[in-house]
């Protein structure tokens, strides 16, 4: 692994001005003179503490009586260092992650809820990180809780719960745009879970309880509205042939014979099923149906008697 420049070359050009050394005095090039004198007398056995191994994932940044040398990190494999002069600090490059714990975050339609997430990052640039940041974790949850926060105020709750991979990657964008200056990179971040209050949880039940049982109401209507479609063909169909009216009556009586086979079933002639139907025979049977068109004269007690009698 090779490290990366950032990509935001106008906002580290400043760092990396400040992180250059100043230059080493008098006393402190003295110093150096005597350490490399004393490594060069006791060499063989002095070499062997003044070199150290890197891995491939890992960089060092050696800083020579405080000050921080120039050029870039050293790594991967052997580096010399003076034993009694330089300190070096290790930086891992490979991907860490962060797990951001609950906080609070009010939506753009003002419902409260708590939400957590996971950030994974890495170290891009080793010199940079030394110099700005001392604790790397604790700035990354802080930077991702108040940039959650602020994005998340402008969405509704319904947007949250249904998008969150865009949320994600609206606040990736956001955190990457920060980091950078501080030699870290945002590979990826993700929202957990969301917790919302108890009553908010029973407000939303009881309204997709409302909106499922309309939708049962809206498919049960409109069930009976083709049922009732299909009888009205159904029935024009048997008025224009009186020979299915008889099949079909049949094939009703052969039904009730064979779902119940203890009932007994009287059928009635067809024909005798006609005659009573129809409207010209209605008054010869059994029983007399009125006349409405002719008016039923109300009795009179006091009926004056005929002059003739």
């Amino acid at each position: 692994m090779t490290e990366k420049p950032c990509r935001s070359p106008c906002l580290v050009l400043p760092l990396f001005s400040g992180a250059k050394s100043s230059g080493l005095g008098a006393c402190e090039w003295l110093l150096v003179l005597t350490s490399l004198l004393f490594i060069i007398v006791t060499f063989p056995f002095s070499i062997w503490f003044c070199i150290k191994v890197v891995q491939e994932y890992e960089r060092v940044i050696i800083f020579r009586l405080g000050h921080l040398l120039p050029g870039r990190a050293k790594g991967p494999g052997l580096f010399f260092f003076l034993p009694c002069l330089d300190t070096y600090h290790k930086v891992d490059l490979r991907l860490q992650t962060l797990e951001i714990p609950f906080h609070e975050v009010v939506t753009k339609d003002m419902f409260i809820m708590e939400i957590d997430a996971i950030c994974y990052y890495r170290m891009e640039n080793a010199t940079l990180l030394l110099s700005s940041l001392t604790h790397v974790s604790k700035a990354v949850q802080y930077l991702v809780e108040t940039t959650m926060k602020r994005l998340l105020a402008h969405r509704c709750l319904t947007e949250i719960l249904l998008e969150r991979k865009s949320i994600a990657q609206d606040v990736k964008v956001a955190l990457d745009s920060v980091t950078c200056i501080w030699g870290i990179k945002v590979e990826r971040t993700e929202i957990k879970d969301v917790r919302l209050p108890a009553g908010l949880q029973h407000s939303l039940a009881v309204e997709a309880e409302a909106q499922r049982q309309a939708k049962v109401r809206m498919i049960a209507a409109e069930g009976e509205k083709a049922a009732s479609e299909s009888l009205r063909m159904a029935a024009e169909i048997l008025s224009g042939t009186p020979a299915a009216v008889q099949l079909r009556y049949l094939h009703t009586l052969q039904s009730l014979s064979t779902d119940k086979p203890s009932t007994v079933v009287l059928p009635l002639p067809f024909d005798l099923l006609n005659f009573l139907s129809s409207p010209s025979n209605r008054t010869q049977g059994s029983i007399p149906y009125p006349n409405p068109s002719k008016p039923v004269e109300p009795l009179n007690p006091k009926k004056k008697d005929s002059p003739m009698l």
